[in-house]
């Protein structure tokens, strides 16, 4: 069986997850199958495998005004938005590297 491509957008996140596993509290995990970070046992970021996209956890009125300004996309896997959940779908590594400081910085209160 062929290896199944890995996307920039999935590379870039593992390197900058990397970063945040050295917390032992941050762990790696699946959620509704993409590949996840969770601290504390809470989602904070996970990544589309089929796009590439990181998808982040943030409070609703940021996530509002970043869908809003066309900074992020709506995540609404199988038609269902979720309204603390953003993606942004250009790997960009001083963009995604404060997006998952900040995701986790929201889980964790």
């Amino acid at each position: 069986m062929p290896e199944r491509a890995v996307s920039d957008g999935e590379e870039l996140f593992w390197r900058l997850a990397e970063l945040l596993l050295a917390d032992p509290m941050v762990t790696r995990s699946t959620m509704m199958g993409f590949p996840c970070l969770r601290v504390n046992g809470k989602f904070f970021a996970c990544v589309e495998r089929s796009t590439g996209n990181l998808v982040v956890k943030l409070a609703a009125d940021q996530v509002k005004e970043l869908v809003g300004s066309g900074a992020g996309i709506a995540f609404a896997p199988n038609g269902r938005v979720f309204r603390e959940w953003v993606a942004f779908p250009v790997p960009d590594e001083a963009e995604w590297t404060d997006l998952l400081e900040q995701a986790e910085s929201f889980v964790r209160g």
